[in-house]
């Protein structure tokens, strides 16, 4: 599959799960529900999270190893929402083809280098990557914003943590699956449970991804999962 259309497909996947989360016109900046939409708020909140995922605290649990699969999860999850700022800002300028959105994101200078083989993430560098983690939450809590520019600081933020374009993929399409397994199991009602015997979901789908790449074939894998848990 070509570059362009890896991201072609998850543009039109995360246009999927916003029109059945939010319900149509959600690039007007509200849901269904009338609830305000802030795509910049819910990336600096998941960068938040993300840096949790490193031993930064220099009073607490200095010598913990870094969980790279849970930041991996993490860095797709601000992905997600990446998406979506982007989706809501070609909406509002009247470029709704993806095919065009896809080439504007593959024109972005740090995407060839995000295309290469993945890296082997390096220990050493955490404090680099807090950085570059703090930076993208620089690029959407100020008053401007360049999409370029977060794209960049995204992409690098990425090949350092040990993802390219094609794990990113594999892993967007499963945290896609699940977000949308969550929906429909009551999660916007306060309904979904979210340990699954001891294990948190996204554990779950980790050890999914090991042997299921396609949507319907992770979606049933969780729903097998989910039963044991009821």
């Amino acid at each position: 599959m070509q570059e362009n259309e890896i991201l072609e497909n998850m543009l039109k996947l995360q246009q999927k799960l916003n029109d059945e989360t939010n319900g149509l016109g959600w690039e007007n900046g509200y849901t269904k529900e009338g609830k305000l939409i802030s795509f910049r708020r819910c990336i600096y909140m998941e960068c938040a999270e993300l840096m949790d995922s490193f031993t930064w605290k220099h009073w607490k649990n200095i010598h913990t190893p870094t969980n790279w699969e849970n930041v991996r999860i993490e860095i797709v999850d601000i992905w997600h929402f990446i998406l979506s700022l982007v989706l809501e800002t070609y909406h509002n300028k009247h470029h709704r083809d993806f095919n065009f959105i896809a080439m504007e994101l593959s024109s972005i200078n740090v995407f060839k280098d995000f295309c290469k083989e993945e890296s082997t993430p390096n220990e050493n560098d955490i404090y680099g990557i807090l950085n570059d983690i703090e930076l993208i939450i620089h690029k959407c809590s100020g008053f401007g914003l360049d999409l370029c520019e977060l794209l960049s600081a995204y992409f690098t933020l990425s090949i350092k943590c040990g993802l390219n374009l094609e794990s990113l993929y594999k892993i967007y399409i499963g945290k896609n699956v699940l977000n949308a397994f969550r929906q429909d199991h009551g999660y916007k009602e306060g309904l979904y449970k979210k340990k699954w015997n001891g294990k948190e979901d996204n554990e779950v789908l980790n050890e999914i991804l090991k042997n299921e790449f396609s949507y319907d074939a992770i979606y049933q894998s969780l729903k097998k999962y989910y039963e044991k848990v009821l």
